[in-house]
């Protein structure tokens, strides 16, 4: 915002003031700083409007007082009541943007001697124009925070963008898309970023670590290099490393969706409709649950929900692990029948 000079002749004096020729601040530069600030002075439009007309009456070189009468003032603002010009009037004086100089007999007017002496009555802006820094210095101040604040909205838009992308019906989306109808500060933005910045982390990232094996200390019990006397049983094969698990392995492997079934899960078919009830107990959208059967087929997205209920304790959203390993980042190279086939060697090692 850059402020340009003209010049004044007359300094407004109450009284015996001698009128200078002296170079001021642009009055209406000054005048759209505090326009743009008003919240911060407690001021409405209506106080505006008012210094607005006020600042009109004034001429190049004639000063910065003005002597125009209420009635003529209440016709430049568009015909509003002279109380209602009063109170406005006397608010701008509460706050130190006009001086109210009165004559004797309320009348506002200009005299000047023969040596130049010049007595001025009327509504003086002197304190208005001598506050031009700080105005300056709060209107910037709001522009740096209205900028600061739309890259925020902007960046939180985006990463929200994302997240549906993964995941449309996340309930975070919608709370945030309801705060965004409100004028956020500064710092409810940068919360609501974490929010979602944490949220999309947990969807691109698998937590698909095994169950670890809490082994003894002690020299006396080698259980560090464990031998088995018994052949582990190999039901998957090269073919199956690579797409659908074996049936028999998946329902005696993923126990925590099994123990939900009312009857037994004999076919691919008693499956998917099991995953299918399972799905909303978990967060799962019905919706997310047909897209991934459609993309990856029944068998391997009920395969994916089962896995992700049976590593419960190490998946903190159910919903984000299943669109990540079925329909997200992680879905190219998610391979179901290689995790069972490590959680099942997980659990023989831990009976």
């Amino acid at each position: 915002m850059a402020f340009t000079k003209l010049p004044i002749t007359d300094r407004s004096a109450p009284a015996g003031a001698r009128g200078e020729t002296e170079p001021t601040l642009d009055i209406w530069g000054v005048f759209r700083a505090l326009r743009d600030t008003r919240a911060a002075y407690g001021l409405k439009s209506g106080h505006i409007q008012t210094l607005q007309a006020l600042i009109s009456f004034l001429r190049p070189g004639q000063g910065e007082t003005v002597f125009a009468s209420n009635f003529e003032i209440c016709r430049r603002i568009g015909g509003i009541d002279e109380r209602t010009l009063r109170r406005h009037i006397n608010r701008l004086v509460e706050l130190g943007f006009i001086n109210r100089h009165d004559s004797p007999n309320r009348k506002r007017y200009r005299v000047r001697s023969s040596s130049g002496d010049c007595l001025s009555f009327g509504l003086s802006l002197a304190p208005l124009m001598s506050r031009s820094e700080e105005l300056q210095t709060a209107a910037e101040a709001l522009e740096d925070t209205r900028r600061n604040q739309l890259f925020l909205r902007k960046q939180l838009l985006a990463i929200l963008a994302e997240i549906h992308a993964l995941a449309p019906n996340m309930t975070l989306i919608t709370d945030a898309h309801k705060a965004l109808r409100r004028k956020l500060v500064e710092s409810e933005y940068l919360a609501l970023i974490a929010e979602a910045t944490t949220t999309l982390n947990e969807m691109s990232t698998a937590v698909d670590a095994p169950v670890p094996v809490n082994l003894s200390a002690n020299d006396g019990q080698i259980v560090r290099h464990q031998s088995k006397s018994h052949k582990e049983e190999k039901d998957l094969d090269d073919r199956e490393l690579d797409g659908k698990p074996s049936l028999s392995l998946l329902t005696a492997t993923c126990t925590e969706a099994t123990t939900f079934a009312s009857d037994p899960l004999q076919s691919w078919g008693d499956v998917a409709r099991h995953a299918e009830k399972l799905a909303p107990m978990m967060g799962i959208q019905p919706m997310t649950f047909d897209a991934a059967s459609r993309k990856v087929g029944k068998e391997v997205a009920a395969t994916a929900l089962f896995i992700s209920l049976q590593l419960g304790a190490h998946i903190r959203n159910f919903a984000a692990y299943f669109h990540s390993i079925t329909l997200g980042r992680r879905s190219s190279s998610f391979n179901p029948a290689q995790l069972l086939q490590r959680l099942s060697q997980t659990q023989m090692r831990l009976a």
